[in-house]
């Protein structure tokens, strides 16, 4: 009988026996103790384990593996990457609660910190600036008070919610929906070797599995499941975050939402959420009051209370406009019409605004605070 020269084989191992999902993997460890212990078994004992059909136990004894499980712990090794086991110390805590959690992570970066709180922050691929601006706002207000960043490396709120929690020197998880050697979507390869230096990636699926929809919402069960709670910036009816939000529910996690205007679609979903009991959440202190932190909040940071920092001074006619202009984009015609201005003035009025940092300019003429 074959023995296995490393832990970290064995458990792949078994992880790769197909139909052995991470409820079964989890009764078989209840029995056997270890990956070892399982293959020591014979037929009939591993029949008796719940959910062991004869198929699957033909599979463990006879050794048939998806892949082949010493040469991916190789691959595994030279991408430099590891795996952290179900039973490993290193194991998130907060994870292992979950009903279904994975019995084994491919990690990539810094050790996840054993005693750290994690909150998760999701949202939509395609926000708009007001999204990405709270998203990271969130973020790095909660990173400055040593709370870490859970999200899952995707375009849009994902990628802001990392990106506040790297610029406050946070803590933050990326989970995957790929393999830890596939970074998805490319364009995120400099923010994913970011979390790496700050951080960790983190995802279930094997070596080289590509980005399939249906891998998605599987890994969102673990971005809620590390996490203390989940904050949804913006999000559709139909949002992957919506998932995210109702494994949070399930698993006994306290689920928040940013409120969007009644205008934008894309805060019908967030508002659904209030609307379901979700706590509605302006700041980072609204979460952090929600887990009794706020009693050793720091004072006058504005970047972790949320508030605006300090305005460079303005002219009358700045502060007007500066008035018509709120957090959604506004295009300049509109911005015309309302203060009753010359385009020519108004033109010149945002040009100054934007060298002082007051505005920012967007596409198409469209301006935001």
């Amino acid at each position: 009988m074959k023995t296995w020269q490393n832990e970290n084989c064995a458990w792949l191992a078994l992880n790769m026996i197909p139909g052995i999902g991470n409820s079964i993997f989890k009764n078989l460890l209840e029995k056997f103790y270890n990956p070892e212990g399982v293959f020591e078994a014979s037929l009939s004992e591993l029949m008796k384990v719940e959910g062991v059909r004869k198929e699957i136990a033909h599979r463990i004894v006879k050794r048939e593996f998806i892949l082949d499980p010493e040469e991916e712990l190789r691959k595994v090794k030279k991408c430099n990457a590891r795996i952290i086991t179900y039973t490993d110390p290193s194991y998130p805590s907060f994870l292992k609660e979950i009903s279904s959690a994975p019995m084994l992570l491919y990690v990539k970066g810094k050790d996840i910190p054993v005693n750290r709180t994690f909150v998760a922050i999701v949202g939509s691929r395609n926000p708009t600036h007001y999204g990405i601006k709270n998203a990271e706002k969130l973020a790095a207000g909660l990173a400055l008070r040593g709370v870490g960043v859970v999200s899952g490396l995707a375009m849009g709120i994902d990628s802001a919610a990392h990106r506040g929690c790297l610029r406050s020197k946070g803590f933050t998880i990326a989970v995957m929906g790929t393999g830890i050697d596939t970074v998805y979507p490319a364009s995120n390869r400099r923010l994913s070797e970011q979390v790496m230096e700050e951080g960790t990636l983190v995802t279930e699926f094997p070596l080289g599995s590509p980005p399939e929809p249906k891998n998605f919402p599987i890994r969102n069960r673990i971005i809620s499941g590390m996490s203390r709670g989940v904050v949804v910036v913006e999000a559709t009816k139909k949002s992957g975050s919506l998932i995210t939000a109702s494994f949070a529910l399930d698993q006994g996690r306290d689920v928040f939402a940013v409120p969007g205007s009644i205008d934008s679609f894309k805060s019908m979903g967030t508002h659904f959420l209030i609307k379901q009991g979700a706590k509605l959440v302006e700041n980072a202190d609204d979460i952090l009051e929600e887990f009794e932190f706020n009693e050793r909040l720091p004072r006058n940071r504005s970047l972790f209370t949320g508030t605006s920092e300090k305005l460079p001074e303005m002219g009358e006619s700045e502060g007007k406009v500066y008035e018509i202009i709120g957090n959604y984009p506004i295009h300049v015609d509109e911005i015309v019409r309302a203060g009753d201005m010359d385009a020519g003035e108004v033109l010149s009025i945002l040009m100054q605004m934007e060298l002082k940092g007051i505005v920012k300019q967007l596409p198409g003429k469209m301006f935001v605070r």
